[in-house]
């Protein structure tokens, strides 16, 4: 025997009450009592009821679905990110779609029309940095759109992200007053503001101390996963980059790490060598990957505000559903710096 879809007129029917009551239960509204709530939640679920959201959808005349487009799922940042926006979201009755980019131009203007085809009510994106028309199209069209984590300014389109340079800044001077006087920052090559800012604040810190260098202080890893944009990065480069700087015999008092992935190649290289942190240079890190502390020595890094970014652009997302009008957000949130053994002076990691 065929199975039919349990409906609001059946779990009406069973109780004996109206289907307009047995709705305002399921959908939370206040004139209903309470024990018929229980009653009727009760028997929706003895019944095996589930709600029609396509239906619920042409009733509000919304999907009550958000978007999220990101670019790589594997970084935990990014993992943080897509709970948060979920979490934020569902409170508010609204489901996601996640679409993934892996960094490509292709794949980011397919995103906004797929968004666009599906009909979702608000976008959160993390843009690939290269043409971002398509995102205030699909603002334009109808589709608010909140970026997320990289700032595009030529976009009209609000922005919550991390205080970058700030953070780059601290954690710089932070090795500074541990002590160092020449350091250098490894860096992914990716065109992206979060890179062009952590590199203006490390060199801000660095000439606000008085700090020159005979050649750029910055050097660039070569972009990330190498076999796909989805996989983790690779600390491989890093390593091999950070070889270079051991062997060539003028070790820096102190490195940097753009991402706390390129710490693994560091930690490997100076083993390699004999060397440690914090013994024979500091190492501070980026992102409080949850590896972090469990390295050895425990690495100093940037805990990004992963959890308050979601939030507060899932709220700015929807009073722009509403109809907030105004000049686009552009909301840099703090972070904080996490002082670990690796940059503390005086200490040597366990034998």
């Amino acid at each position: 025997m065929e199975s039919r879809r349990v409906t609001l007129k059946d779990i009406a029917k069973s109780l004996g009450v109206s289907v307009n009551t047995v709705s305002r239960a399921l959908t939370g509204k206040d004139s209903v009592g309470e024990d018929t709530r229980t009653r009727i939640k009760e028997e929706a679920r003895r019944l095996g009821y589930v709600p029609n959201s396509m239906a619920r959808s042409l009733v509000l005349g919304s999907a009550m679905t958000l978007g999220l487009v990101i670019t790589n799922p594997s970084n935990p940042f990014y993992a943080r990110l897509i709970s948060t926006i979920e979490q934020r979201g569902r409170v508010h009755g609204y489901s996601l779609m996640l679409l993934v980019t892996e960094e490509s131009q292709d794949g980011d203007e397919a995103a906004a029309e797929t968004l666009l085809r599906w009909g979702v009510d608000g976008a959160l994106v993390v843009p690939v940095q290269s043409d971002g028309e398509h995102w205030d199209r699909l603002d334009e069209s109808g589709v608010p759109v909140v970026c997320l984590n990289r700032d595009f300014p030529a976009l009209e389109l609000d922005f919550i992200g991390v205080d970058y340079d700030n953070a780059a800044y601290e954690a710089t001077r932070h090795l500074i007053d541990g002590g160092a006087r020449s350091l250098c920052l490894l860096e992914e090559d990716l065109p992206i503001s979060p890179v062009a800012d952590r590199t203006a604040g490390f060199r801000r810190a660095l000439a606000d101390a008085g700090l020159g260098a005979a050649g750029d202080p910055v050097l660039s890893v070569p972009t990330r996963r190498q076999e796909s944009l989805a996989l983790p990065w690779d600390p491989g480069d890093a390593y091999r980059i950070a070889q270079d700087i051991v062997s060539g015999g003028d070790l820096p008092d102190a490195i940097m790490v753009g991402n706390d992935y390129f710490a693994l190649g560091v930690y490997r290289a100076l083993n390699e060598a004999g060397l440690s942190a914090p013994r024979d240079v500091l190492v501070g890190g980026f992102g409080d990957h949850p590896f972090a502390a469990y390295l050895s020595p425990p690495l100093t890094t940037v805990r990004l505000p992963a959890a308050d970014i979601g939030t507060t652009a899932v709220d700015v997302l929807l009073r722009r559903m509403k109809g907030s009008a105004g000049q686009p957000e552009k909301r840099r949130l703090p972070s904080e710096l996490v002082v670990r053994a690796s940059s503390r002076t005086g200490e040597s990691p366990p034998t």
